[in-house]
Formats: structure tokens, C-alpha cells, sequence
């Protein structure tokens, strides 16, 4: 004869069997919540951790794409060997001295200075892009140098020989870099000097040119393959290399980044920068950027001065160097590149 429950048994089997399921539910959303976590840290490290880049051959990755999406024509290699031969016979042959300070949370940062002995008061400030390094813009200290420039060339946060844990997207870069123009001032008060940088150095130079205790030395910026923003330019990127819709893990990202490496992505804005920039801006960008689309080139330069009153507005300009790629401005019309730099300094007091 079959058992039959009581109602009151039936209910406690139904509540039972309620609880286990919530539990179930309650397990499963923690374990897809502590995945999520792991995704945006992972995603995080692999993008802006140099020592975990490293382990995943990360360096070697974006080497090598961004050298695919980089324009193989003739002129361009030509132009590149040559700029290339040169400046390693410069550099051979230039005293240069390293330079080391400290940033304000205690990361030792790496320079390479290039002094003249003939009492210049030029400066320029050079730097490098995302997983870059000092020696790669020596071509581009070359050149001011020859102009009469003193130049430093640093290596920025955890790139090169310079300490850090994350990669600053501009954002951390543009505070440390304050370091050289206080250096920079130490030695020489009635310096002038210029900040160039290329792709995150550029935004980086452009970051700094709104900084509120920015001297009046600082007289212009030379962005080379600028982005508008590093929230922005790591979305497209996670996008790019991971196939991850943004908005499914950038925030947490984000959140995470802030929580790790100290800053805000959202505040690594260029374009926020240069509203409010006072300095004189030359913006440059290749017609054929793949990695940093060269809308970003025209979007700074129509946002550049927008937030001061037309009398604080220094002098913007843009160049758009047809057939170059990413970095290779220079590559494609050496020429044009380096006169219109010169140019656009003599109009801003260089």
C-alpha cells in the first residue's frame, strides 16, 4: 500500500526542494560573478602588465600586428633604412647621459639626454607609444638636436628600463613626465620647450598640455598618431584582439584597473585635454591608419580650445600625411613631416 504525505509534509518537501534551488541559483551567479572577475583581470594584464604580457608573448603579438597593419610600399622602407642608418651613426657619435628620477608613488623612471654645448635654450620632450621604448624615437631626437635642441627621451611607466606595474595610457605618463619639465626648469629657466610624442605618447603630450601646473616654457605639442582617449581605444582593442563585444567587460575592466594600477581609464582623455589646452598643438596622423583611425586626428583638432575663450586659444594645426600608416608620418614624407614641425615651432616662438 503506498504512503501518502501529509499536506504538512508536502509543504516541508516543496520549501526543501525551493531552498536547493535558490542555493543552485545563488552558486551558480557567485561562480559567474567570480569568472567575470577573472576575465576583466585577466583582460587587464594582458593588455597593460608588461611582465604578463610577456608571459603570454604578448609584445611579440602586437609586434607583429602592428607591423601587418602597418603600409608596405617602397618609399616608406626606403625612407625608413635611411632615417634608421643615420641615426644610429648619431647616436654613436652624440654624448648622451641617463637620467633617473622617481615618480611621486616611487617608480624609478629612465631617460636618455641629449645635450648641446652651445647654450641653447631649446628643449623638446620625446615620446614613445604603447609597449615602446626611449630608443626607438632616437630618429626623432635626431632631428632636434640638429635643430639646436636639447632632448630627453624617457622611457614612460613600465616600458623599457623604467619601473611600474601598469601601463598608464597616457593618464599616469602625463604626471610623471611633469618630472622633466621640473628638470628641465632646474637647469634652464628660460627654457622653451616642446612636447612630442607618437601614438600613446602623443596622447600623452596632449594629456600634459592641460595640465594646470604646466609652465608657461611649455610652448607647443607635436602629436604624432594620436587616440582621443584610452577608454575608448581599449574598447576597440578588446573588441579587436579578444572578439569581446565592449560593453559586455570594459567597465569591469575598468574597476579593476582602478583598483589594481591606481587610475580611471575614462580620465586617459586626450580629447577632454586638449579642450582646455592653451598650448600651441601641431596634430599629425597617416591617411591610412589602421590601428588608430585618423577620424581620432580630426575629432582633437575640432575639439582643441573648445573650453577657453578664443583669446587663451594657442595655435592649432593639423597635418594628414597621405599613404602613411600608423607612426610611419615620418617614413612616408620625411620632408614635409620634419618642415612643417620646424615651421609650426618658429610660429610658436622656437
Amino acid at each position: 500500500m503506498k504512503r501518502k504525505d501529509s499536506p504538512a509534509e508536502g509543504t516541508g518537501v516543496k520549501k526543501r526542494r525551493k531552498r536547493t534551488a535558490a542555493w543552485i541559483i545563488a552558486a551558480v551567479f557567485t561562480f559567474l560573478v567570480i569568472l567575470y572577475i577573472i576575465a576583466a583581470n585577466i583582460l587587464v594584464s594582458a593588455a597593460l602588465k608588461p611582465s604578463f604580457m610577456r608571459k603570454l608573448d604578448k609584445f611579440q603579438e602586437i609586434t607583429d600586428r602592428s607591423y601587418a597593419e602597418q603600409v608596405q610600399t617602397d618609399d616608406i622602407k626606403e625612407h625608413r633604412k635611411e632615417a634608421l642608418s643615420e641615426t644610429d651613426e648619431w647616436v654613436k657619435n652624440t654624448p648622451k647621459t641617463k637620467l633617473e628620477n622617481f615618480t611621486d608613488d616611487g617608480y624609478r623612471l629612465v631617460a636618455t639626454e641629449f645635450l648641446r654645448e652651445d647654450g641653447s635654450h631649446l628643449w623638446a620632450l620625446v615620446l614613445h607609444g604603447y609597449t615602446g621604448w626611449k630608443e626607438e624615437m632616437y630618429e626623432f631626437a635626431r632631428q632636434y638636436y640638429l635643430k639646436g635642441y636639447h632632448v630627453i627621451v624617457p622611457d614612460l611607466r613600465c616600458q623599457g628600463e623604467s619601473d611600474g606595474d601598469f601601463i598608464g595610457m597616457g593618464y599616469t605618463d602625463s604626471k610623471d613626465c611633469m618630472i622633466y619639465i621640473k628638470e628641465i626648469l632646474s637647469r634652464d629657466p628660460a627654457a622653451s620647450i616642446v612636447l612630442h610624442g607618437q601614438s600613446m605618447g602623443a596622447s600623452t603630450a596632449l594629456m600634459m598640455g592641460a595640465e594646470a601646473e604646466l609652465p608657461p616654457q611649455v610652448k607647443a605639442v607635436v602629436s604624432d598618431s594620436a587616440y582621443t582617449d584610452g577608454y575608448r581605444m581599449f574598447g576597440d582593442k578588446v573588441k579587436e584582439w579578444a572578439g569581446i563585444p565592449p560593453f559586455l567587460i570594459l567597465d569591469a575592466a575598468n574597476l579593476m584597473l582602478m583598483i589594481r594600477g591606481g587610475y580611471d581609464l575614462k580620465k586617459a582623455s586626450a580629447l577632454e585635454a586638449v579642450k582646455k589646452s592653451p598650448v600651441p598643438m601641431l596634430i599629425i596622423h597617416g591617411d591610412e591608419d589602421r590601428m588608430i583611425d585618423v577620424s581620432m586626428a580630426d575629432e582633437l583638432f575640432q575639439a582643441a580650445g573648445t573650453g577657453l575663450s578664443e583669446a587663451d586659444r594657442g595655435n592649432k594645426e593639423v597635418l594628414i600625411v597621405k599613404g602613411a600608416g600608423h607612426g610611419q608620418t615620418q617614413s612616408k614624407d620625411p620632408e614635409l613631416y620634419y618642415e612643417t614641425i620646424f615651421r609650426f615651432l618658429s610660429e610658436a616662438g622656437m
